[in-house]
This record gives structure tokens, sequence and C-alpha cells, in this order.
């Protein structure tokens, strides 16, 4: 299973509106699981099982929720049971179905 997700508070009182500190303590909960993930500018990835990748994203809301006066959580989730390694197999059948076309 792929999850792709999103947290960030809101209510932070920052004039400048950034969440990079509380995104950060996101990401040190996605890095200590060590599962399979990768972040961009806009998402977390996480793959594993479901309880896997859920307690993670919990946990994750969890770090960002003293940050700020109430939280947004995005999730988006890819389920393909007997499939893993995804995080990167989407990727190369991507690239590959570039390059033949």
């Amino acid at each position: 299973m792929l999850i792709a997700f999103s947290v960030a508070p809101s209510g932070t009182g920052r004039a400048d509106g950034s969440v990079s500190d509380a995104v950060s303590e996101a990401v040190k909960v996605v890095r200590a699981s060590g599962l399979p993930h990768r972040t961009s500018a806009m998402f977390t990835e996480v793959e594993g099982s479901w309880d896997e990748v859920f307690d993670v994203v919990k946990r994750a809301t969890d770090a960002v929720l003293p940050f700020g006066s109430r939280v947004s959580l995005v999730i988006k989730a890819d389920i393909r049971p007997g499939f893993d390694g995804e995080l990167e197999g989407k990727l190369e059948r991507l690239e590959t179905a570039i390059e033949e076309s």
C-alpha cells in the first residue's frame, strides 16, 4: 500500500504563514518509521501495510498538533494487495513508458 499525505497546522500565529517547523516534526516521524518513503514539496509518500502506514500518518499528525489551533490532513491511498516496492516501481514503469513512446 502506498499513502501520500500532507499534514499541516493552521492558526499558528506566524506572520509569514510558514509551517516548515511543524512539517519537519511530521517528516521526522516518517523517517524514524523505517518504512520506504519520499517527501516532496507538497506530499510525503509512505509504503507499507495498512496498519503500518496509518500508524505513521497518525503519529505524524500528532507531532504537528502542538503547532497550531487545528490541523489539516490530506490522504491519498493506492491499495494494491500483493505488490511491494511500488514507491519506486511505479516511477520505473512510468519512465519506461515515456522512453518507449
